[in-house]
Order: structure tokens, then sequence, then C-alpha cells
């Protein structure tokens, strides 16, 4: 017997080693655990086991049946839940269609997010928790997220983003018995808080404009009126997509890709002499010291390397909007490189996963792995309060 919350002096004697002490903790939990099922079918009913208030009431207890619970604590267990004649008994303590603690559950999301496999996972949960899991039974967990996928794609977004980046990642995804390339189109947005979210993820068989403009109606009819900056990279069509939705939204081709594409046709010993020269363009202080330094470095260079310079010129009306902003904003939108970071995070948690057997699971997989992602955009961009006293409104229009 317990007295004042302790065990008896000569308690553990009885216990020969380590497995006689789980075995008992486990019988005396399974006892209190039908105890309690037993005590809620009492107050179901509204009397007790063999009790003469109970006759003609119209329902009464109907014996019980067995049921395989998983703990995190005391493993695998076989309870006795008891059932009453009229099949209206729903029991609180182990809920209908529970099977497993919710501990173990988050555990087994957890892993599933991180990339790890589903046999990874199971000789995990029997390593950790000392229970039995199937494949099977991972599959059924996970698709649980599927119900939160639906709400958080089609939930309603900010009137207004000051810059959204936009990219997409691409995963090899079985369909019709053979395994092709599916593009999952992100878009991450920037609030007026400094606080950047992913406003949703879209899944089609290849990266096109045309499907952008889906995307970016998509965006419309959840309630996003503005658009001030869209980063995106130079896809052709892209430009002419976004203002298609949102024609009032300034568009700013990747920096960066704007570069890689251009070192594509120099060859390795004239690369540094380029890049100097093709620096002093994206790197002046104003469009029009731009246009001057573009004029420069087309004369030196465009005999040598006239695709890499004329894409400049081509795509010049939107790689250089960012000169018109203040250094503060020119950092956060001259580049995609926030929307790559992303996907570079999904990729992580991705990796194990080379190829998915259908849609269903790289939706689950990736809306896992943004969620991870942003657990870390808590805090707004740096710099923040000194980009917000920046005059924004004369970039403030509405969208139609």
């Amino acid at each position: 017997m317990i007295e004042d919350g302790k065990l008896p002096k000569d308690f553990a004697k009885q216990f020969k080693n380590k497995e006689d002490f789980h075995t008992f903790f486990q019988d005396l939990y399974k006892q209190g655990i039908e105890q309690l099922l037993q005590g809620e079918l009492d107050a179901h009913l509204g009397y007790e086991k063999h009790n003469i208030d109970g006759y003609n009431t119209g329902n009464s207890r109907n014996g019980s049946f067995s049921k395989n619970i998983k703990s995190e604590t005391l493993g695998n267990m076989v309870l006795a839940i008891p059932r009453d004649r009229n099949g209206e008994f729903e029991p609180q303590v182990i809920g209908k269609g529970q099977s497993m603690s919710e501990k173990i559950e988050d555990a087994i999301l957890g892993m599933y997010s991180r990339g790890m496999t589903r046999s990874d996972i199971v000789e995990q949960v029997k390593e950790v928790y000392g229970i039995s899991v199937s494949e099977s039974t991972i599959s059924t967990i996970s698709d649980r997220i599927l119900a939160d996928v639906d709400l958080w794609t089609k939930r309603a977004l900010e009137p207004q983003y000051l810059i959204v980046w936009m990219d997409a990642v691409h995963m090899k995804v079985r369909t019709d018995g053979k395994y092709e390339n599916h593009a999952i189109y992100i878009v991450i947005g920037l609030k007026t808080d400094g606080k950047k979210e992913v406003l949703g993820m879209w899944l089609n068989k290849e990266e096109s404009a045309s499907f952008w403009m889906t995307v970016l109606s998509d965006i419309k009819s959840r309630g996003v009126k503005d658009i001030l900056i869209a980063c995106t990279d130079n896809l052709t069509g892209f430009t002419k997509a976004i203002r298609g939705v949102f024609p009032n939204t300034e568009s700013q081709l990747c920096i960066v890709h704007q570069i890689r594409n251009s070192l594509k046709f120099v060859v390795v010993k004239d690369r540094k002499a380029f890049c100097s020269a093709m620096k002093e363009v994206y790197t002046a202080i104003n469009q029009e010291e731009a246009v001057l330094a573009l004029a420069e470095f087309k004369k030196n260079w465009e005999a040598k390397y006239k695709y890499a310079v004329c894409s400049w010129e081509k795509n010049w009306e939107n790689l250089m909007p960012f000169l018109a902003y203040p250094a503060e904003i020119r950092k956060i939108m001259y580049t995609t490189n926030t929307i790559e970071n992303l996907n570079r995070g999904i990729r992580k948690y991705t990796k194990t996963k080379v190829q998915f057997p259908d849609e269903k699971s790289v939706k689950k997989s990736v809306y896992l792995a943004i969620q991870n992602c942003e657990k870390s955009w808590i805090n707004a961009i740096p710099s923040w309060g000194l980009i917000m006293n920046r005059d924004w409104s004369k970039f403030c229009v509405n969208s139609s």
C-alpha cells in the first residue's frame, strides 16, 4: 500500500529484473484505464453494474471488445473496451479510432517531416518507445496532414505584400506507372510587418509562365490586392504572366541568375575581366549610371560575347528596377535568394525521398518541410525599422 505518496520500503524487492518491473506497471496501468472506462460507461448509462436502477432503462452493458493500444511509456498493450447494447457509448479516455498516444503520433510526424523514410521511422519508434508500428500505420498518420494542407492552401491571405519571391522546386513523382519530374510552384510574401510567409504551393507537371498565371490568379482570389514588387528568375513569359494578373506590380529579374546565365558563354581566362565590367553595371548608384556602365560593357565585350551582352539589353527593363530604390530595399529585392534558401531547406528535408509514389505523398512532404523552415521566420527581416522609414507610399498602388 502507498502511504503519504511513497512506495513501501521493500516494494522493489518483488521484481527480479527490469522486465518484471515494467510488466507490473503495465498491468497496473491497464487495470487503471479499464476501471476508468467502466466508470465512463456507468456515467453514460446512469447506474453502476448490477444496480437495480438499471432495470428497464432501455440500455445496458454488452460485454467488451479488445483493442491494441500503443503507449510511449509502456509500449503495446491490449485493453478491454466496454460497450453498451445500443452502441451509443463513446469512451473519452481511449477515444473511438484512437490506438496510439498523441505524443507518439507527433513524434512520427516530426520524423516524417524531417525526411525519414517509413522503414526508418518504424525502426526508430521501436528503439525509442519499444512499440511496433507498421509502414501502413505511418502512412495513415501522415495522411492526416492532408486536411491541414488543404486548409493551408485555401486560407485567406494579406491584402498587400511588399515583395513576393516566386520559384519552383522539382521532384520526381510517379504518374501513370512511371516517374516524371513535377514542378512545385512556391511563393513567399513579405508582409508589411517585415515578416515572411509562404503563400502556398501548387503542383504541375512542368514549370511554365501560363501556370504561373494560374498561381497568381489563385493568390488574388484569396484576398491579395497589391503586390508591389515580384522577384523572379528569367523564365520566358514570367513578367507577362505577372502583369496579366497584377498589372501594377513591378517585376524584378534576379541579378544573380542574370550573371550566371551570362557567364555560361565566357571562357575561363576572360571571366575575371568580364565579371569586373559586368559588376559596374549592377552596382551602379542609380539607373542613369547603370546605362553608362552598360554602354562601356557593350563596347568592350559585345564583339566577343554578343549573346551575353545582348541578354542584359534584352532584359534591361526588368533587371534594373531595384536601382530606383534605397540601398536597404535593393538588398532584399535584387535576387531570388530568399526563395532559393527555402528550396534548399525543402530538398534537405526531402532528400531521402528521391521519388514520390503519388502527388499526395509529395504534397505532404513539401508542406511539412515548409512548416519546418518557417519556424525560423519568427522575426522581421534585418533592418526592417530602417526599411520602413523609407517612403513606400509612391510604390503602393492598387492592382485592378
